[in-house]
């Protein structure tokens, strides 16, 4: 992989609020560059030198994803070593609907490729690429919502699907699900509003103790018996445990067959994850799951290589419960110090949570400089605590796809 960048992912939704795909965002990881201006020439480094050799099933987790091209990027042969089944071509706001252009758009919708246009402002001249395009984007920042009525109505004149671009409230997506969008990107769902938060309930307070039942070491009987005081969490877990996400070859029957198949460690942290689903969620097509999971496989991958942390065999495992944990705000009405009381954290991860201090807390600021694509920030991090910022590129896969080491 080229040390110079890194591959951002943002989440596109469904009308579910389900995971539909991702637009790969390539960075720079070296502090000293500004930000790539030249979206073009980013990708084209990172799709020459990464994707057509990077293992891309794994960095989207069989889910579409979004590629941004320039009008040059288009024309070039290197898309064509692309899986055409996973990969959305996206077409920049700079591009001209040009004969050659449409030409182009054809054969790769021949070949399989899925086609949107980015950033779309609607213009009668791109009616023949309209016809043509899977989907339209259209970015929140640039379109006030009082508008999008009548920009709707023209583009359902063709077969595209509607992508609402930059979604940051949970009002931005009601407005626009009520207009008929198909799909969302943004990170709203990681920002719902105080009244929406959850109260723990029975069986988040039993996922609480299986936590710590678990780092404690707690025998598998006793276990076992936290379980049964919750059939409906057992199914759910063993329906965690037995997804597509997870790639056991043999149906898991039970907790005590779960932890003899995938191990304590790996049962913990489904068990960790299973606080981020939503009733009725069985399995990781939820955003924030998808999110808690690569916070915390990243955070773990980091203390493998921190300076501080690397030669402490507890420090993977502290790395990964503070990127989980640290995201329990987003769901339930429960101030963090209750989490670090009920689960008796150890203080460096506590210190973490509540004021982003200490190794852990580090880590766990540059994970949300990643997720805001503020490579800069999150360069200046790593780099003061020791740790090459190229490093990132390297480890990424681990984090995104660390559900199927079990």
């Amino acid at each position: 992989m080229d040390d110079n960048y890194i591959i951002g992912r943002q989440p596109i939704l469904d009308r579910n609020e389900r995971l539909y795909g991702y637009e790969l965002l390539f960075r720079s990881t070296d502090v000293n560059e500004a930000d790539i201006q030249d979206a073009g020439r980013a990708t084209a480094n990172v799709i020459i030198n990464t994707l057509a050799s990077f293992g891309i099933a794994e960095l989207l987790g069989g889910r579409k994803g979004f590629i941004n091209v320039d009008e040059d990027m288009l024309m070039d042969e290197v898309l064509e070593l692309l899986p055409q089944e996973h990969i959305v071509i996206e077409l920049l706001e700079s591009i001209s609907p040009s004969p050659e252009l449409l030409e182009r758009c054809l054969a790769l919708k021949e070949a399989g490729f899925c086609l949107a246009l980015d950033d779309h402002e609607y213009c009668p001249s791109f009616t023949e690429l309209y016809a043509i395009v899977d989907i339209v984007k259209i970015d929140l920042f640039q379109t006030p919502l009082e508008s999008l009525p009548e920009i709707i109505a023209c583009l359902r004149r063709h077969p595209c699907k509607l992508l609402a671009e930059k979604v940051e409230s949970s009002e931005q997506f009601v407005a626009c699900h009520a207009l008929g969008f198909d799909y969302f990107q943004g990170y709203y769902f990681a920002r719902p509003d105080i009244i929406k938060k959850k109260k723990m309930d029975e069986d988040a307070m039993t996922l609480l103790k299986l936590m710590r039942l678990l780092s404690d070491d707690a025998g598998i009987e006793i276990i076992e018996q936290a379980f049964r005081e919750s059939p409906a969490l057992t199914y759910k877990l063993l329906m965690l445990v037995n997804s597509v996400a997870f790639g056991h070859r043999t149906k898991i029957q039970g907790v005590r067959h779960a932890i003899a198949m995938t191990g304590r460690l790996q049962i913990k942290r489904w068990v960790q994850l299973a606080l981020f689903a939503a009733d009725g969620d069985d399995n990781f097509d939820h955003p924030l799951v998808d999110m808690a999971a690569t916070r915390a496989g990243l955070m773990e991958q980091l203390a493998f290589v921190h300076p501080g942390l690397q030669f402490d065999g507890e420090s993977p495992d502290r790395a990964f419960m503070t990127g989980i944990l640290s995201l329990m705000e987003s769901i339930y009405d429960v101030a963090v110090e209750d989490i670090i009381s009920n689960l008796n954290l150890n203080e460096d991860v506590a210190a973490a949570l509540v004021d982003r201090e200490g190794p852990y807390g580090t880590l766990l600021r540059v994970m949300e400089h990643l997720e805001d694509l503020d490579m800069r920030s999150a360069s200046a991090e790593l780099v003061s605590i020791g740790i090459n910022p190229s490093t990132l590129a390297e480890i990424q896969l681990h984090a995104y796809n660390w559900r199927k080491s079990g």
